[in-house]
């Protein structure tokens, strides 16, 4: 998982309430083996409208998403997440998210981001023409025009998304002291290890 630290570039101000998974990535997508390509997928009843937000060449690999309030509800799919990273999306920003999806976005490494509607309202607008930056280390999302407003976010999710920072790698971070654990396991429990074989 790549750390995620700062989060800047235009943001795609979609702003719509209570987005479903099956809206994010509908389940006949859900068939394949791989992650690969599931950004052809997302949205894929919103981008079937000529002249959708999703196919602007003004918002082509914004890094950023406005959503509306009670993002990510529904179905609990992580292909939600997968789809929104094949899409480029690296941070999701809104009122309120489906606690599931939230999860699976931590687990993937997407920044959801906590702000209340006024600051919502500005940041879509903000979004029609300008650019918008996130700082994990201070909270803090930021506009050219000095707006500034502070989020919350749980000490170890942020510890895990600004090291990149999965559930295997948090376990692997722990090889010395399970090594250890290990031998001394053996030394004072040898019949645990019969049958294994040396390394």
């Amino acid at each position: 998982m790549e750390p995620v630290a700062q989060v800047e570039g235009r943001a795609i101000p979609f702003g719509l309430k209570n987005v479903d998974t099956d809206v994010i990535i509908p389940a006949k997508w859900l068939k394949t083996i791989t992650r690969d390509g599931l950004g052809k997928g997302a949205f894929e009843t919103i981008r079937s409208d000529p002249g959708n937000i999703f196919d602007s060449a003004e918002y082509a690999g914004a890094p950023i998403l406005i959503a509306g309030d009670n993002f990510g509800c529904g179905s609990s799919r992580e292909h939600a997440a997968w789809a929104l990273l094949d899409l480029g999306i690296k941070a999701v920003i809104a009122p309120s998210f489906s606690d599931i999806f939230s999860g699976n976005a931590f687990k993937n490494g997407i920044l959801t981001v906590v702000l209340p509607q006024e600051a919502i309202d500005r940041l879509m607008e903000v979004a029609q023409t300008d650019p918008v930056h996130i700082d994990l280390e201070s909270q803090t999302v930021t506009t050219p025009f000095q707006d500034r407003f502070t989020f919350e976010i749980d000490p170890f999710r942020k510890h895990c998304l600004m090291n990149g920072l999965d559930e295997v790698g948090l376990t692997l971070a722990q090889g010395a002291a399970i090594t250890a654990y290990e031998n001394e396991a053996r030394a004072a429990m040898p019949w645990l290890a019969q049958g294994e074989k040396a390394a």
